[in-house]
């Protein structure tokens, strides 16, 4: 299987109402909705998280129980739901997350397994990198498993949440030396790296670890990268409903097209050549473009994808 260790939350949007608009809840979190994509394609896959025992906490894993995700390695506490509040505005929306001792934050050394299954793709991401203890703790659990199975990493930054960019650019360095393959987004580019092209950024990654850096351009499509290799594809064109999500299912995707393939190693992400790195592109950005035509983080199914 294919195990994705992260935050699960709850986005409240709003919905017009008479008085405005109220606030509606919808399931989410990076490496929440990379699970969920992976699941709904139909390659087994766990999720690695701490969940509340309120309502929002039992939301989030029935959720993700309908989509086929097991649940062998999430702990519960009795501390609250991380909530992510988007709010409209004249200038567009604007994001409040309301994480301060909840429960997805408090993740910690002895809730994590012992051993994972031998073999099985690990994948990291976003805020859970970011919020104390959850961090250091899977930072641990990284290190541990660099070397043992391939690592995946989509930093998916979060400026509002970073208070000094140069401290988490150093912690990012850290992270890439560990990963064997590493998802990004321009937008999460043009923040770290103003004025460097993706193709100088993601060159100068690959000298510090991983194998295969990825990045994902939105309409523009998406560009692979290896030590010998470099793809690009482009995205097919749908009619966008929404692009809340899409990030983390062409991840999931992404990894799905590698499982398949018996791709799940370090070393055989180098054996990767022109023709399969376009394939598991166009792939992924295939199952993105289904992902933008509906409201919400709401990945297609596999039946729907074929």
């Amino acid at each position: 299987m294919i195990v994705v260790a992260g935050e699960a939350l709850i986005d409240l949007k709003p919905v017009p109402s008479q008085n405005g608009f109220l606030l509606s809840p919808h399931p989410g979190g990076s490496p929440y909705n990379v699970a969920l994509g992976i699941g709904r394609l139909g390659v087994p896959v766990a999720f690695l998280g701490r969940f509340s025992t309120d309502a929002f906490g039992a939301l989030l894993q029935a959720h993700l129980r309908q989509s086929r995700v097991d649940l062998r390695y999430a702990v519960q506490g009795s501390e609250l739901t991380t909530l992510a509040v988007v709010t409209p505005g004249p200038q567009g929306e604007s994001f409040s997350f309301y994480a301060h001792h909840t429960a997805g934050t408090l993740l910690k050394p002895e809730d994590l397994p012992p051993a994972l299954p031998q073999g099985a793709p690990l994948h990291f991401g976003s805020i859970s990198l970011l919020l104390e203890p959850t961090a250091s703790t899977l930072e641990a659990l990284m290190r541990r498993e660099v070397g043992r199975r391939l690592v995946s990493l989509d930093p998916n930054v979060r400026p509002f949440l970073i208070p000094d960019k140069e401290a988490y650019k150093e912690r990012l360095r850290s992270w890439l030396t560990q990963s064997d393959l590493v998802k990004v987004s321009q937008a999460d580019l043009d923040w770290l790296y103003p004025g460097h092209s993706v193709e100088q950024i993601a060159r100068g990654w690959l000298e510090q670890g991983p194998q295969l850096v990825v990045a994902t351009l939105g309409s523009a499509g998406a560009l692979a990268f290896t030590q010998t290799q470099q793809v690009r594809v482009a995205a097919p064109q749908v009619a966008v409903v929404d692009t809340v999500g899409a990030g983390d299912v062409f991840m999931a995707a992404l990894l799905v097209g590698l499982y398949r393939s018996g791709t799940t190693s370090r070393g055989q992400l180098n054996l990767l050549d022109l023709e399969r790195l376009s394939s598991l592109l166009s792939f992924a950005t295939k199952v993105a473009a289904l992902t933008c035509t509906r409201a919400g983080a709401n990945p297609p199914w596999q039946e729907e994808v074929m």
